[in-house]
């Protein structure tokens, strides 16, 4: 069975689900907000949440636009095509399958040691991670066969456990008043603190935090309504994560008290836990069951990212099959509507991008989540700079829409905004990856690499289709 994916299946929170599930709400905030707050800009942390969640927003107005007028599971290589040029579309879906696989694959180190290390706790047996990590690879591919419903589904219920735990603990510091030093607003929203330490590390970090809720635009072809249910998902989301990592952020900070802040969230980077930034007050909180609680959570959270860029990334491979540029054979669908074969080569790529560490021995923390969660990052961003073009580009050639604010100055200053977000990531993309120099910098190749090898094979591949069809008409001349 090939065609369309299997429509109405999802509401505007279904497809929220996939993106929260796809920013991992507990990963962010217990992996990105210590080092932030540590090496960034200290308690003005929750500042930079709010800026890159305004420079999202601001991309979104534009992308939304877009989203009214192209609905398809290809999402950002369909609307940078429309505005740029088919061959700079089919390029940038070629850093749109690196940037979704690269960042599975991350998960996949950080949940393989989370769960070996949970295994070994409880039950006192050592399962290597990549066991763990291959085991739960045929799982997800499962999952992604049984149809996006099913996924939607575990992935609701994994993603209300680790968000309702966050939000309660936020809520409870709040309305108690914060801690020590109470709730110290302007510690952490003033311009001061918003400019003090290294604010370009938090806004990267921020930044990072945010990727995922364009995901929105992939299920389009699968939502209800989807020129009405992508929008609101859309923006729904970009409120729900910036106002949550803002506001859990700042909750954290004022527990530790901005003073000490930094101070406390170094000692967890020295000692080799960032967790415990995390984990530690809410144990205060809420006593020490909270211990055994939350690393389950911060498992049952990577593993419900890895399940949401699994869709995505299949997603992608089915689009790209349908439009011709990959074998026609990823269109095939099972009998739920689901991109199985895509499916199975997903599996397999992730497979090819973890399996490598495993065999050389390589921490999956220190090399695999770290180097691939840059890689991705960057990736990301690159998509929203060139979907930003696009859309200006697009509008201004078709006039298809004529809001100024919604096609030209929100695109204009959001591309303006992530911008500045690639060239800090760029500017601190060692510190981003936890590696060397030489590393940083074939990693940051591979993104403009991995594009132009796109347009070249986007274009080989056009020339080939044109020139079949004039080839098989002189066939038929000699023949006749």
């Amino acid at each position: 069975m090939t065609g369309r994916l299997k429509p109405d299946s999802l509401g505007v929170l279904g497809i929220l689900f996939f993106v929260l599930s796809a920013q991992a709400p507990l990963t962010g905030i217990a992996g990105a907000v210590p080092i932030a707050v540590a090496i960034g800009n200290g308690a003005g942390t929750p500042a930079a949440y709010l800026a890159a969640g305004l420079v999202v927003l601001l991309f979104s107005i534009g992308f939304v636009a877009m989203g009214r007028h192209v609905v398809d599971a290809g999402a950002f290589y369909m609307y940078i095509g429309k505005g740029l040029g088919r061959s700079t579309g089919s390029g940038s879906a070629g850093v749109a399958l690196l940037a979704y696989c690269a960042v599975q694959a991350a998960m996949y180190g950080l949940y393989g040691a989370t769960v070996s290390g949970l295994i070994q706790h409880y039950a006192d047996v050592h399962v290597a991670w990549w066991v763990c990590t291959l085991v739960t690879m045929a799982v997800v591919q499962v999952l992604g066969a049984a149809g996006i419903e099913m996924g939607a589904k575990v992935l609701a219920v994994f993603v209300l456990a680790e968000f309702s735990i966050l939000t309660v603990f936020a809520l409870v510091t709040f309305f108690k008043g914060g801690g020590p030093e109470g709730l110290a607003f302007g510690d952490s929203f003033s311009p001061h603190a918003a400019l003090q330490g290294a604010p370009g590390v938090a806004l990267m970090f921020a930044v990072a935090s945010m990727i995922g809720f364009e995901a929105t635009a992939i299920y389009g072809e699968e939502a209800r309504e989807p020129r009405k249910t992508v929008p609101r998902a859309t923006y729904l989301a970009v409120a729900v994560i910036t106002c949550f990592f803002a506001f859990t952020s700042w909750m954290l900070i004022s527990a530790h008290s901005a003073s000490r802040a930094t101070a406390e969230a170094g000692k967890a980077l020295a000692s080799g836990d960032a967790t415990s930034f995390v984990f530690a007050p809410i144990a205060a909180q809420f006593g020490g069951w909270t211990g055994d609680v939350l690393p389950v959570l911060l498992a049952t959270s990577l593993f419900a990212g890895i399940l949401a860029f699994h869709n995505s990334a299949n997603r992608y491979l089915f689009s790209l099959g349908r439009e011709g540029l990959l074998p026609h054979r990823l269109t095939a669908l099972n009998r739920r509507h689901s991109p199985w074969a895509a499916g199975i080569v997903q599996t397999v790529i992730a497979v090819a991008l973890v399996m490598p560490f495993a065999l050389l021995g390589k921490d999956p923390v220190l090399t695999l989540f770290s180097w691939f969660s840059g890689v991705a990052v960057l990736g990301i961003m690159l998509l929203y700079f060139l979907t930003s073009v696009s859309v200006v580009v697009f509008f201004r050639r078709t006039r298809a829409d004529t809001r100024t604010w919604n096609t030209l100055v929100a695109p204009v200053v959001g591309a303006l905004g992530i911008a500045g977000g690639i060239w800090l990531i760029i500017e601190n993309f060692t510190t981003l990856i936890g590696g060397d120099q030489a590393t940083a910098v074939w990693l940051q190749l591979s993104v403009p690499a991995v594009l132009v090898l796109g347009l070249a094979a986007a274009r080989l591949t056009r020339n080939r289709q044109r020139s079949e069809p004039s080839g098989s008409r002189q066939d038929q001349g000699a023949d006749s």
